[in-house]
């Protein structure tokens, strides 16, 4: 029986990872001829601004084929502004090569993605690039690997001879396992392959291999490394799929990524009321369509428009939130007179492709925000709206992303009943863990309100993104769950519960916001900077300024040697700081940052101010109900629905505690 693996490359920018995919695909025989980044003549990076750029944006689908074992290689974007991307990615591949150059060592990036193995539990090997060139350190590596992510990073060879394995490796891998394990070994000398694959599986051991990926060394050991120590995944019973990536051709075509993960996929079959067109099996810029897609398999499919990245179809569940958020606002500027609405329609496709965008439209004032990672990604946003779309415009900082959530548990009430529409629904909100994001959840029995009318409240619920009271913010971190509501047989209609579920949000958060228990969260960095250790005073003097806070090591080191420090501090004052470090170092520092969460705001107050935001005024998120009377409809202020509303709280208690009696 045929084996199939799915292998991610993921690496930090500059380590060599799209020449190691193409020295495998090569040495498979995928391709002919090696294609070089330099030359921008390689089979995967085959977008124009790839070429360019000589960087690997997007992530891009390969196949190969080694003796009976079919892999699938996903090879992806190695800068940090597009982390999420690789994140996704994570969601559908059964094994990671991480890729570490020997003359660079670790980089910030490379503990990153470290980070999102480690979270995801994803079986990881380390290849150690670029043995060639001048500088390269190989044993420095492998000593930094071991010391920064542990014993169980082993390698698999040598360097100078990369067939072999290092004499200590069956004991140190044995180590890793349990006592039956390791008495296994010392009883007979050896450990059994499937006990190596499993403790590879568990990532309690993490092979490393040696290369030189342009000169095509120690490529066939890390493939067969590959094919021996990686364990396809276990299917399961009932149709499943997961969506990582959304993509649009030139003609506009719609294009889903997915992983099937149980049975099968056939054309024209129905995903979530939408019909499946075209099956399409890629390997690098060429396709093969299909007729079904078996378990396992990676495939594009056209047809559906409302599907996502991190999606979960049939038996799969949705992937929750990302790690790494971005958490800077850009305006988008036309630097020519286009139309609005052309300009709207290309950055909701670009949004759609990349959810994080997070894309923001003024229709009254012609505004369009995004929110970046990065410089780089704010080029490539302004590149790919020039060469898809033909819009010649500018990306300008607008500011930093904020959030909202509450300090204290609410009842929301929403009411809407114009002339033959009929509904209410009540909500209790509760403050969430911090990074929990929104919870939806319901406790209403189906004596008080019906499933299906419980369904269309739970839905309408996940349909937008909740906006606070403050300053218009995303809301996060908040448990919402259906307590109670009230819908008419004759009268009450489809979007009759979102409208009154919609509104039951608002209503809670102007009744907390009235009694100061609002609450503004503002995006803080977790970041390593590497200075000399003469400049490590100044360094936690600023951090200490800034209200952040800096670990220092134990044992610092004499003289003016480089030291890493990692800590934490708030975006908007940590921001410019890398061309502060580089000014005090002489240009020896650097300072890596990367999202570490959100934490209420340190000034709150000022913010809210500056922003001079009316959620009342903001009528497509109105904190207002619409009662009926005398054969009409009426609006009835958030403050007044207590008043007015048909239920009685379901939480009577929660407004007591909130003084509402």
């Amino acid at each position: 029986m045929e084996k199939h693996l799915v292998v991610g490359l993921m690496a930090h920018v500059d380590a060599g990872k799209t020449t190691l995919a193409e020295g495998m695909l090569y040495q498979a025989g995928t391709i002919r001829q090696l294609g070089r980044v330099d030359r921008q003549s390689t089979f995967l990076d085959p977008n124009t601004i790839e070429k360019q750029r000589g960087i690997t944006i997007f992530d891009h689908q390969a196949e190969l084929t080694v003796n009976d074992t079919n892999i699938t290689l996903l090879d992806t974007p190695g800068h940090v502004d597009f982390a999420p991307t690789v994140e996704r990615v994570l969601n559908v591949i059964d094994l990671a090569v991480l890729v570490v150059s020997a003359v660079d060592g670790i980089q910030s990036h490379t503990r990153t993605l470290w980070s999102l193995l480690r979270a995801k539990k994803i079986p990881t090997m380390i290849f150690i690039n670029k043995l060639d060139q001048s500088g390269a350190q190989p044993d420095q590596v492998v000593t930094e690997l071991q010391a920064e992510f542990g014993s169980q990073c082993l390698p698999f060879n040598e360097p100078n001879k990369l067939e072999d394995w290092p004499a200590d490796t069956p004991e140190s891998i044995a180590m890793q396992g349990d006592e039956q394990l390791l008495d296994h070994y010392l009883t007979n000398g050896k450990i059994n392959p499937q006990d190596i694959r499993a403790l590879v599986q568990s990532q309690k051991v993490v092979p490393i291999y040696f290369g030189a990926a342009l000169n095509q060394m120690g490529i066939q050991e890390l493939l067969a490394g590959i094919i021996k120590w990686g364990s396809p995944f276990t299917s399961k019973n009932s149709f499943g799929a997961r969506v990582f990536k959304i993509s649009h051709e030139s003609n506009g075509t719609r294009l889903t990524w997915l992983r099937v993960t149980g049975s099968e996929l056939k054309v024209k079959t129905t995903l979530n009321n939408e019909k499946v067109d075209q099956i399409r099996h890629y390997n690098g810029r060429q396709y093969e369509v299909k007729q079904v897609a078996k378990t396992g398999e990676i495939v594009t499919i056209a047809g559906p428009q409302k599907t996502f990245p991190g999606q979960g179809i049939g038996a799969e569940k949705q992937v929750g939130q990302a790690t790494l958020r971005p958490v800077l606002n850009y305006a988008v500027k036309a630097d020519d007179d286009h139309d609005f609405q052309t300009l709207r329609n290309a950055c909701e496709q670009l949004a759609d492709e990349e959810p994080l965008l997070h894309l923001t439209v003024n229709q009254e004032l012609n505004q369009i925000t995004l929110q970046l990672m990065g410089t780089v990604q704010v080029e490539v946003i302004e590149a790919l709206l020039q060469s898809r779309f033909g819009l010649t415009v500018t990306l300008k900082p607008a500011g930093i992303v904020y959030r909202e959530t509450i300090n204290q548990a609410v009842e929301g009430v929403g009411h809407f009943e114009p002339l033959r529409h009929y509904a209410e629904a009540h909500l209790l909100m509760e403050p969430g863990k911090p990074g929990s994001g929104l919870q939806i959840t319901s406790q209403c029995r189906e004596e008080i309100l019906p499933h299906q009318w419980q369904s269309q409240i739970l839905a309408a619920l996940q349909a937008k993104e909740h906006r606070g009271v403050l300053i218009g913010a995303p809301l996060t971190d908040v448990k919402i769950t259906l307590v109670g509501g009230k819908g008419n047989i004759k009268h009450t209609s489809g979007g009759d519960f979102r409208e009154a579920t919609w509104r039951a949000v608002r209503q809670g958060l102007m009744m907390l916001k009235q009694v100061g228990q609002t609450q503004l969260l503002e995006p803080w960095y977790q970041f390593s900077l590497v200075i000399p250790v003469s400049q490590v005073g100044r360094a936690l003097n600023d951090i200490q300024k800034m209200g952040g806070r800096l670990k220092l090591p134990t044992n610092l080191p004499s003289g003016e040697v480089p030291v890493r420090l990692t800590g934490e501090a708030p975006v908007d004052k940590l921001q410019d700081y890398p061309t502060i470090v580089r000014g005090y170092t002489h240009g020896l520092g650097q300072l890596t940052v990367q999202f570490g969460g959100f934490r209420p705001a340190e000034d709150q107050t000022t913010i809210i101010e500056n922003q001079t935001y009316d959620p009342v005024s903001d009528l497509p998120n109105t904190p207002d109900s619409v009662f009926c009377a005398h054969g009409a409809g009426y609006p009835v202020k958030w403050d007044q629905v207590p008043q007015t509303m048909h239920c009685d709280y379901y939480c009577p208690q929660v407004m007591v505690n909130l003084g509402q009696n």
